[in-house]
């Protein structure tokens, strides 16, 4: 009984005061994933201290990343974003390089170890896609050039993320055998066969079959995301990785629209206790040593980027008004930074 209760209570905590926190936020224009950082570090252990262990928030939390990267997936459609993708893809590339760059040199500057430089340089190459949708209003996203520009250069980002998520994937291993490189090297392409074979011959035929049953929908997609992150990690993977192939299989499908929208408050509830877990595990006595370094690190997100963003769409002939907005909107750090550090550590 005790354990329940404390299982309860901790709920209450994560929910009630993200409730609160998170109107606060809303007043004052902030994002709704620094409420709940904020909210970790205030229940932590370094501050009130009601939660002493968040590793077991951060597990389940996890799983909040897995239906980000299942959500993200079911609306990356390749056919439809091609031809702004190409238009894009070298300003993602070139920006992503830029700011690595700089997280590279400010992490050097300040004598910190070769490993520790790069994996904050990964951290620094992308910008939030939750926030930048969120940033977006709902005619300006599916109707207006805006809207399309930006969501492209996040998608284009992404995908050079999922590709730095693989590297990490495949350089954690210890062994080096040739036997073991191979199968990393086989790993993504059978998991990509394995995804597409499964949604042609089965996925999809039992979706047309039973699409007036929501709830079935419902359940066999949480079977789909959760059992194709479950074999990434059989295959050496992550599971966040297969959960984003498992999103892009069933992509094409109309019915992908009506699943990621069922799945959204799912995957906020998992992710409000990812981001708790974050901030409850933050660690203050390496303040001091930080401190300067992430203000630095910080100014460039918030003020290079925007610029630099600016500085490169005008080189493709969009209109300064444009290029200014964008850049603004996607001035900030993005979740997939979170993630490269979680798996880098």
């Amino acid at each position: 009984m005790a354990v329940s209760q404390n299982i309860v209570f901790m709920l209450f905590l994560i929910f009630a005061g993200a409730a609160v926190l998170s109107t606060v936020a809303l007043f004052t224009r902030q994002s709704l994933l620094v409420a709940y950082m904020l909210l970790g570090i205030i229940f932590g252990p370094w501050c009130l201290g009601l939660v002493q262990n968040a590793e077991n928030i951060a597990e389940v939390g996890d799983i909040g990343i897995i239906f980000l990267l299942f959500l993200l997936g079911l609306h990356l459609h390749p056919q439809n974003l091609f031809s702004m993708l190409k238009k894009v893809s070298w300003i993602a590339l070139v920006s992503s390089l830029a700011f690595g760059l700089f997280g590279f040199v400010v992490m050097l500057g300040f004598h910190y170890s070769l490993n520790e430089a790069f994996v904050v340089a990964l951290a620094m190459m992308f910008s939030s896609t939750i926030i930048g949708l969120k940033l977006l209003p709902t005619t300006v996203l599916h109707h207006q050039h805006t809207g399309e520009l930006m969501i492209s250069v996040l998608l284009m980002q992404d995908i050079i993320a999922i590709i730095v998520l693989l590297a990490l994937e495949a350089a954690s291993g210890t062994s080096i055998t040739l036997a073991a490189v191979s199968f990393k090297l086989l790993a993504c392409p059978t998991l990509i066969l394995v995804a597409y074979l499964f949604q042609r011959f089965v996925l999809i035929k039992l979706l047309e079959r039973f699409d007036r049953v929501q709830e079935f929908i419902f359940l066999i997609s949480i079977g789909w995301c959760l059992g194709m992150a479950e074999f990434a990690h059989l295959m050496g993977l992550s599971g966040e990785i297969g959960a984003f192939i498992g999103g892009v299989a069933i992509a094409a499908h109309p019915i992908s629209l009506y699943i990621a929208e069922s799945l959204k408050p799912l995957r906020d509830f998992f992710l409000i206790m990812f981001f708790f877990s974050i901030g409850a595990g933050f660690d203050f006595s390496y303040l001091p040593a930080v401190i300067v370094p992430a203000l630095i690190l910080a100014v460039i997100t918030l003020v290079l980027k925007p610029v630099v963003f600016r500085w490169l769409l005008g080189q493709v002939e969009e209109s300064k008004t444009v290029s200014w907005e964008v850049g603004v909107r996607l001035g900030q750090g993005s979740e997939f930074s979170l993630l490269v550090v979680y798996l880098a550590s």
